[in-house]
C-alpha cells in the first residue's frame, strides 16, 4: 500500500458495521490509525481485530452516536491519544423498517429515520470540527441514499433524513472552510455485500421486496438491470471513494455528493 494516510487520525462512528468496517480496514492498510465506535462491543472487538490482523492500528469504544455529550467526549479523548482528528466518517445505520404509505405513517414513525440520519452525523461534525480546526484542517464523511431524489412508497422518512444529511453536508462546507474543514457526502445504492452480511438494510429493502412478491435477494439480483452502469457498488467501492474523498486528491472539493448510485440519480 502507499501508505497516504501515514499516522492520520480517522474516527468511524458505526465502524463495526458493513460499510464502515470496509471503509476503516482501507484506511488503516493506508497507514492510518483507525478509531472506531458502535454499540455492540463484541461487533466493535471484532472490527478492530480484523485491523490489527491485516497490520493495522485500531481502537474501539462503545458511544451512542445520538449522545451529544458521549459524541463530544469521545472526539476530545481521541485528539488527545492520537494529537489531533484528520478525518471523520459517520456510517451509522438504524433498523427502522416503514413500508407505510403517508396516508397511515404517524409522525413518530416518520421522525425515528430523520432524527437519526441528521442529528448523528450534525454531531460527529460538531464533535470533530474544533479539533480539526486546530490541527489545521481535515475532512468529514458522510453517506446517503439514492431515496435523497427518488420518490418511492413506504419510506418517507428515510428519504427525508438522506436528503437532510447531503444538505447538512453542503451548508457545513461553507462554514467550516474558513478552518480548511472540507465535507463529502457519499451517496450509495444497495450493497448487495452489506445486505447479506448482516446489516440493517436487508431489513429496510424487505417491504419492497414483499410488495412485489419477490425475495430481497431477487430485488437486489434485478436492480442492476435498471441501471446505467449495470451495477450495483461494492463495499471495496465505497472505501476506495471515501479513501479519494480524504485525500489531497480531491484537495478542491467540498460539499460534494459522491454518487455511487449506479446512474439512478445523476445530479
Amino acid at each position: 500500500m502507499s501508505q497516504t494516510f501515514k499516522d492520520r487520525c480517522l474516527v468511524i462512528h458505526g465502524g463495526s458495521g458493513a460499510i464502515g468496517g470496509a471503509v476503516a480496514r482501507a484506511f488503516a492498510r493506508e497507514g492510518a490509525r483507525v478509531f472506531i465506535t458502535g454499540r455492540n462491543r463484541a461487533r466493535l472487538d471484532a472490527a478492530v481485530q480484523a485491523i490489527v490482523a491485516e497490520g493495522g492500528r485500531a481502537e474501539a469504544a462503545v458511544v451512542d452516536a445520538l449522545d451529544e455529550q458521549a459524541m463530544v467526549r469521545h472526539a476530545g479523548e481521541v485528539a488527545e491519544r492520537a494529537g489531533g482528528i484528520d478525518i471523520a466518517l459517520n456510517a451509522i445505520g438504524i433498523l427502522h423498517v416503514q413500508g407505510t404509505p403517508l396516508s397511515a405513517l404517524s409522525l413518530e414513525d416518520f421522525f425515528v429515520p430523520v432524527h437519526a440520519y441528521t442529528r448523528s452525523p450534525f454531531l460527529t461534525a460538531k464533535a470533530v470540527a474544533p479539533h480539526m480546526a486546530k490541527r489545521g484542517g481535515g475532512v468529514i464523511l458522510s453517506v446517503s441514499t439514492p431515496a435523497s431524489r427518488l420518490p418511492g412508497p413506504g419510506y418517507l422518512g428515510h428519504a427525508v433524513a438522506c436528503a437532510g444529511v447531503e444538505a447538512l453536508s453542503r451548508h457545513m462546507a461553507g462554514e467550516l472552510a474558513a478552518f480548511n474543514i472540507r465535507t463529502v457526502c457519499i451517496r450509495s445504492h444497495a450493497i448487495p455485500e452489506a445486505a447479506f452480511g448482516g446489516s440493517h438494510s436487508y431489513e429496510v429493502f424487505r417491504p419492497a421486496a414483499e410488495s412485489m412478491g419477490i425475495t430481497v435477494e431477487q430485488m437486489l439480483a434485478d436492480k442492476p438491470a435498471g441501471l446505467l452502469v449495470k451495477r450495483l457498488p461494492s463495499l471495496d467501492q465505497m472505501a476506495a471513494a471515501a479513501l479519494f474523498a480524504a485525500s489531497e486528491g480531491a484537495g478542491a472539493m467540498t460539499g460534494a455528493v459522491l454518487n455511487l448510485s449506479g446512474g439512478v440519480t445523476l445530479d
